[in-house]
């Protein structure tokens, strides 16, 4: 393991904003702030969102700068990606940000039902050939509805056609309310403050001549059932993540450089 990525883990150990939980904790002892976030972390009775899988934190900072009425918490495995966010938002000062090392199946082990009121996921991998592991798949529905409140909302922002179609039909099929959607959002009258924030990675998709693709919907309350439609695959392959690993937060907009 290099000294950089020793020195980031030992960085997110000393961050106030960065929460480490090993399984075997949660399993004992649990998440103490599960279902007291906003009384005992963020000291406010404000929404808490969530953005799933979020790497280097770029959303979740970006939505924190623009939303101060809003408290946001970025959750990812990878704890080396999520320093970049975590820093910048301990050196900004920002008081309505948070992070999460752990992974998306935890989810209801660090929120309580109902504590959670929008969750975000922002270019994840499309997995194409694995139903269950798409973060949009019934069964993580499923999950999210266990935290999220009665009019909570789901939002996907992706450049996969194939998570795009997957996810619109997914919510066709069940009957789930659809707030927004749009296949190029860059060309829609969706596209606001908050939806314009453009992380490094996905600057690399429009820069490649591909449209962004956006969905919102709430996750309803029924059974769900998984589409059983044949859906193009996508035709192209992200770059290679390997040589986009050192880059530092722009707070103008929200992109690395």
């Amino acid at each position: 393991m290099g000294k950089n990525k020793l020195k980031k883990f030992s960085d997110m150990d000393a961050l106030a904003n960065v929460f480490q939980y090993p399984f075997a904790t949660l399993q004992t002892a649990g998440f103490p702030l599960r279902g007291l976030w906003g009384e005992s972390y963020f000291h406010n009775d404000h929404p808490i969102v969530v953005e799933l899988g979020c790497g280097k934190g770029e959303y979740t900072v970006g939505l924190a700068r623009r939303n101060p009425d809003k408290n946001y918490i970025g959750i990812d495995i990878k704890g080396a990606r999520m320093w970049t966010g975590a820093t910048a938002a301990d050196r900004e000062g920002l008081t309505n940000v948070a992070f999460v090392r752990t992974g998306i199946e935890m989810l209801d082990r660090f929120f309580a039902p109902g504590e959670v009121s929008e969750i975000w996921i922002t270019f994840p991998d499309p997995q194409m050939k694995k139903v269950r592991k798409r973060l949009t798949a019934t069964n993580f529905v499923e999950l999210y509805r266990k935290v999220l409140a009665p009019e909570g909302i789901i939002n996907l922002k992706t450049d996969s056609p194939f998570l795009f179609t997957y996810t619109s039909l997914m919510v066709k099929l069940n009957g789930l309310e659809v707030m927004a959607s749009t296949d190029n959002l860059y060309a829609s009258p969706l596209l606001d403050d908050t939806l314009s924030i453009r992380t490094y990675y996905e600057q690399q998709w429009l820069d490649r001549g591909l449209t962004i693709k956006y969905i919102a919907f709430r996750p309803g309350n029924g059974p769900l059932e998984e589409p059983a439609d044949e859906i193009p695959q996508d035709t192209y392959r992200s770059f290679s993540r390997g040589v986009l690993e050192t880059h530092t937060f722009d707070s103008d907009n929200t992109t690395e450089l």
